[in-house]
């Protein structure tokens, strides 16, 4: 049993292979079902989850809940889908929010950019020139958004357990590749690392509900003890600790809450 993220640029048959990979495995199959879950949990309306990807980074800064909020938000959301395991996820960034989970499968999968070119052409009815010119602003745009969102470039190999290319192998010799891969022990899911994932899945969900009042604030979990760090003057501690509290006090699996406030640089009085 294991957790596959396929992370897939636009017409590279990524999201072909996660579907044809989930239904021979017998596993779930998800991708935009993590946003609708963020907007549903955290009442965002879809709409602005959905203009959050598809336009430029800096949109969000528009929006009241910013770019902590949605990583919050999205992460929680993804994590709760993911605790039951057996999954295969195609969506946003996977690979960086699972990256620590050792039962996860991490998968990267491009395809040679005539074949890209060639579905676009097809799909859209233009030229070669155009689908081209489509497909690397498409390429650019997804590089600023992890960039932006997580400061990393989701063509980096090292972020991934495979990386593989549609062309010479067609997408049956790589749903073959990876279902080889995902049966290996080291991506068998262990009573340690499903620790590990109950407790990043608290986390992110304490994470997400303070986010609105304590947008900085950093959220750890082991065995249901629950750490919290946020910025804020020194002299309102106890105010600060007893409002941390009673946002998250309700939370199922919280044994015991600490909360650790440091001072920010801008409460500092020179």
């Amino acid at each position: 049993m294991s957790i596959i993220s396929i992370s897939r640029g636009s017409y590279s048959y990524g999201k072909e292979t996660a579907e044809k990979l989930a239904a021979q495995l017998g596993y779930e199959c998800i991708s935009r079902e993590i946003l609708l879950e963020a907007s549903e949990q955290f009442h965002v309306p879809e709409i602005k989850l959905v203009h959050a990807i598809h336009d430029s980074p800096t949109i969000l800064d528009r929006f009241t809940f910013g770019k902590e909020k949605y990583i919050a938000f999205v992460r929680a959301a993804l994590f709760h889908h993911l605790q039951k395991d057996n999954v295969i996820y195609h969506g946003l960034a996977g690979h960086f929010f699972l990256q620590n989970i050792p039962h996860v499968l991490k998968v990267r999968i491009i395809a040679d950019m005539d074949r890209r070119i060639a579905i676009v052409m097809k799909r859209d009815q233009i030229s070669e020139d155009a689908a081209r010119r489509i497909l690397i602003k498409d390429d650019e745009e997804r590089r600023k958004w992890s960039h932006y969102l997580y400061g990393i470039d989701t063509t980096d190999s090292k972020l991934y357990d495979m990386v593989l290319r549609i062309g010479q192998l067609t997408v049956d010799d790589a749903i073959k590749l990876i279902a080889s891969a995902a049966e290996q022990p080291s991506f068998k899911t262990t009573a340690a690392s499903q620790r590990m994932m109950d407790d990043m899945a608290l986390a992110s969900q304490v994470e997400a509900e303070l986010v609105t009042e304590f947008p900085g604030a950093s959220v750890s979990a082991e065995k249901g003890k629950v750490k919290v760090t946020v910025k804020g003057p020194i002299d309102k501690s106890e105010t600060i600790t007893e409002q941390v509290k009673q946002i998250i006090v309700k939370r199922e699996g919280i044994e015991t809450i600490a909360v650790n406030v440091i001072q920010s640089a801008l409460d500092v009085n020179f």
